[in-house]
């Protein structure tokens, strides 16, 4: 992360997903920022957030979660506009890891006038992600947990779906190729983190605190419910420690690396969101590619 100075007198504006549940307070503390507010409906805001860049708007605010985060990202990315943060997702990973308030009042003036840095972005193919993406077993968990949780919220449907993908752990041979150098697995999960991360609860995904740069790639080797239960035990109650001991789990921090499944499509999960890819599926890390506003240091959440 590299700190850079701010765009002289920026013009401000702020989108707002106007689907997001905390919709009314964000406007309300987007308003006594003192930022230009336009709320618009997810299918909108990318073509609004295209304009205002062509308009050349020096910060944009962008009001949601992480999958609206990634949308004003992957536009404003190798611009000279500056991205700020509202945080009004469910878990607010890419907020949290860079010290961003998620309480919207705090936000929002750290977004009219915080200083500005520029930080590490994610791609699979041409797509940007900004914390985790994910193939095999972890698809079929946030598939479900995404059916159940209008229903019963998001902490009991996460348990519910957790026990559904541990009964259909399926495997799949992944072929990766780190630095010029093949290796084949038979994987039943591949997670992939832009920095270093966490793998233990109650901050499992969360980058590691002063973690090194570049592409974690975890895979996960079990053949079985039972060993792949004890692998998620291990991980997820004492992280990567515990979790390096199993024989089905292997991890690497690489620059880029190539996953060529043995079919010529598959379902991915970036940043808590599912999409379709042609594979094979190429991932790599862009270093300070993207300039957000962040909290002055010595400031708190």
């Amino acid at each position: 992360m590299t700190v850079a100075p701010p765009v002289h007198g920026p013009i401000l504006k702020a989108f707002l997903n106007a689907a997001c549940g905390n919709a009314k307070a964000a406007r309300e503390a987007i308003a006594a920022a003192g930022f230009e507010l336009e709320a618009v409906q997810p299918n909108e805001l990318e073509r609004r957030l295209k304009e205002a860049i062509q308009e050349g708007t020096g910060r944009i605010l962008v009001a949601g979660g992480d999958g609206t985060i990634a949308t004003a990202a992957a536009l404003v990315v190798k611009t000279k506009t500056e991205l700020a943060i509202l945080p009004g997702g469910t878990l607010n990973h890419f907020a949290r890891d860079h010290g961003i308030p998620t309480d919207l009042g705090k936000a929002a003036l750290i977004a009219s006038d915080g200083p500005v840095v520029s930080v590490d972005i994610g791609y699979v193919n041409d797509c940007v992600f900004l914390n985790t993406s994910s193939i095999g077993a972890y698809v079929t968990f946030v598939r479900e947990r995404e059916r159940l949780e209008k229903h019963l919220g998001y902490s009991i449907a996460s348990v519910i779906a957790f026990a559904k993908m541990l009964s259909e752990i399926r495997t799949f041979s992944v072929t990766l190729e780190l630095e010029g150098e093949k290796k084949t697995y038979r994987a039943s999960l591949v997670f992939i983190g832009v920095g270093e991360r966490e793998l233990r609860l109650p901050i499992l995904g969360s980058r590691v605190k002063n973690g090194k740069r570049g592409l974690h790639v975890m895979i996960v080797q079990g053949r079985t419910r039972a060993r792949l239960f004890a692998l998620a035990l291990a991980g997820i109650t004492r992280g990567r420690q515990e979790a390096d001991k199993l024989p089905e789990f292997q991890e690497f921090l690489v620059d880029s690396c190539r996953i060529d499944l043995t079919r010529p499509t598959a379902t991915v999960g970036l940043d808590g969101e599912l999409k379709r890819f042609r594979t094979p599926l190429d991932y790599r890390i862009e270093r300070d590619a993207l300039q957000i506003v962040v909290a002055p240091p010595g400031g708190d959440e």
